[in-house]
């Protein structure tokens, strides 16, 4: 259990650098794109990336998640060569709503004070 935890950590931060770094689609760059987390497998063979993604609408926010998911095998490529791990899992983008619906919240509790 401990080890999935340490290989989502360096998988998260790994994945963050190749999208921030290495990355060369400008759609991508328009908007600011976290890796929030990753959930991989036991065999490590599938992972789930969320990811946070801010931009100025929702049509904008969904053409930069395509670019993601449209970079993915470049981006498992990649770590590749950053992972010290056998088996690179072949990865799964969702798009992590927890951040806006807790700002949805935070707004909804300052409107009522």
């Amino acid at each position: 259990m401990i080890k999935i935890q340490r290989i989502n950590s360096e998988l998260q931060k790994q994945i963050a650098l190749i999208i921030d770094n290495e990355i060369r689609n400008p759609l991508i760059h328009e908007g600011m794109v976290t890796v929030t987390s990753v959930a991989a497998t036991p065999d490590l063979k599938y992972a789930k990336v969320f990811l946070s993604i801010y931009c100025s609408d929702a049509e904008q926010k969904q053409e930069v998640f395509k670019a993601i998911v449209g970079a993915g095998i470049f981006i498992r490529n990649k770590l590749k060569g950053a992972m010290n791990i056998r088996l690179i899992p072949d990865l799964t983008f969702i798009i992590d709503n927890s951040i806006d619906y807790g700002m949805k919240i935070d707004k909804i509790l300052r409107t009522l004070k």
